[in-house]
C-alpha cells in the first residue's frame, strides 16, 4: 500500500516537473542590444546594454527565479548548483512584470544595480564584443535557451528572426518590447505565412469562432423556449382562475382603505375621540366583511301559541255574571198579607 501512494506520488511530481518545465521551455532569447546611445532608457534616463526575452506561447509564465549567465564556465555538468548560482544573476520576486503573457516580451537592463529595480541585472555584457549568454531555469541546471552574439556597433541588436536564425538590426529597426522585424508594406497574408508556416493557428481560430458561434445560439434558442414556456403556463392559469374576482376584491379593499384614511383623519382632527376607537371598530368591520356576516330577513312572520293565566280569569267572570238562585235556609221571609189569627 505505502509503496503503492509513494508511486503516485512520484509520478504526480514528475507530471508537475514536466508542466512547469514545459512552461519554461516557451521563454526564448528575443534580442540583445550591448552599445545603447539612442536606444529605450531606464527608469533613471539612462542607457544601458539590455537583454529581451519572449514568451511563444498563448499562456502566461512567470520567470521569477529563473536565471542570466554570461560565463560559459557554466556549462560543465559536474559545477555544483551553488557554484553555478555564484556565476548567475537571478531574475527577482516582487515585480508584477515578471509573470510574462502570450506572445509578449520584457526586457532586463544589464551592467546595473539591482537595487535601481526588479528589472536591473548585474549580469556582464560587453560592449563590442563577442559573447555566450544562457537562460536557466530555476533549478539553475537545466538550460532553457542561448545564443552567441556577435561583436555590434552602436545601437545595433542582435534579434531572433525566426525559429532557428538570428540576425543583426540596425538601429532604426531596432525593437525593444516588441515583435522582431515588423514590416509596415508587409501584407496580412503574407504575415500570416510568415507567422503559422502550417496553419495550425488559424485552424484553431476558426474552430474556436464555430463552437463559440454555436454556444451563442445554443442560449439564446435555450432562452427563448424557457421564456415561451414561462407564458403558456401563464395564458394557462389566466384561462382556468379568471382573474375578475381577484380584481372586485382589490377594488373593495382600495375603498375600505380610503374610508378608513377618511375616517381617521376625522378622528384625528376631533380631539375628543381616541383614533383606537376608529381603528377598533374599522378591525370589526372588515372581519364582519370577511366572515360574511350581516343580517338576513326571511319574510314570513310566525306566530305560536302560548299558555297564559288569562283564560282562567275569564271563567271566573263567567261565573260571576250568571243569576244566583238562594237556598231556603238562607231565604229572607217575605210577608204576603195580613195573617188573622
Amino acid at each position: 500500500m505505502y509503496k503503492m501512494k509513494g508511486l503516485l506520488m512520484g509520478v504526480l511530481l514528475l507530471s508537475a516537473g514536466g508542466v512547469f518545465g514545459q512552461g519554461a521551455k516557451n521563454i526564448r532569447l528575443n534580442e540583445v542590444l550591448t552599445n545603447n546611445t539612442t536606444s529605450i532608457q531606464d527608469e533613471f534616463g539612462q542607457r544601458e546594454a539590455w537583454i529581451e526575452v519572449e514568451n511563444t506561447s498563448f499562456t502566461t509564465y512567470n520567470i521569477r527565479g529563473m536565471y542570466f549567465t554570461t560565463d560559459r564556465s557554466v556549462l560543465d555538468p559536474d559545477m555544483p548548483v551553488p557554484e553555478r548560482i555564484k556565476r548567475m544573476s537571478v531574475v527577482p520576486n516582487g515585480d508584477v512584470r515578471t509573470q510574462i503573457g502570450g506572445r509578449q516580451h520584457l526586457v532586463f537592463f544589464c551592467n546595473s544595480n539591482p537595487a535601481q529595480g526588479k528589472l536591473h541585472l548585474s549580469l556582464k555584457v560587453p560592449m563590442s564584443e563577442p559573447f555566450w549568454i544562457g537562460f536557466y531555469n530555476g533549478n539553475a541546471t537545466e538550460l532553457i535557451d542561448s545564443v552567441s552574439v556577435p561583436a555590434l556597433a552602436g545601437d545595433q541588436s542582435y534579434a531572433r528572426q525566426n525559429a532557428n536564425g538570428w540576425a543583426v538590426k540596425s538601429a532604426e529597426n531596432v525593437t525593444p518590447g516588441i515583435e522582431n522585424f515588423i514590416k509596415t508594406d508587409e501584407t496580412k497574408d503574407a504575415y500570416l505565412k510568415r507567422e503559422d508556416p502550417h496553419g495550425f493557428g488559424i485552424t484553431l481560430l476558426a474552430m474556436g469562432i464555430v463552437f463559440f458561434c454555436l454556444a451563442v445560439l445554443f442560449l439564446f434558442f435555450w432562452l427563448f423556449g424557457l421564456i415561451m414556456r414561462h407564458i403558456d403556463t401563464a395564458k394557462k392559469v389566466v384561462n382556468t382562475q379568471p382573474i375578475k374576482p381577484i380584481t372586485k376584491t382589490v377594488e373593495v379593499t382600495h375603498d375600505l382603505a380610503h374610508a378608513t384614511g377618511n375616517i381617521l383623519q376625522d378622528g384625528l382632527k376631533t380631539k375628543g375621540i381616541d383614533k383606537e376607537v376608529y381603528i377598533a371598530v374599522i378591525s370589526m368591520a372588515l372581519k364582519q366583511y370577511q366572515d360574511d356576516v350581516h343580517d338576513v330577513e326571511s319574510g314570513i312572520i310566525t306566530i305560536k301559541t302560548k299558555d297564559t293565566g288569562w283564560a282562567d280569569e275569564s271563567s271566573q267572570m263567567t261565573h260571576f255574571s250568571s243569576p244566583v238562585i238562594p237556598t231556603q235556609h238562607n231565604a229572607p221571609h217575605i210577608p204576603t198579607g195580613p195573617q188573622l189569627s
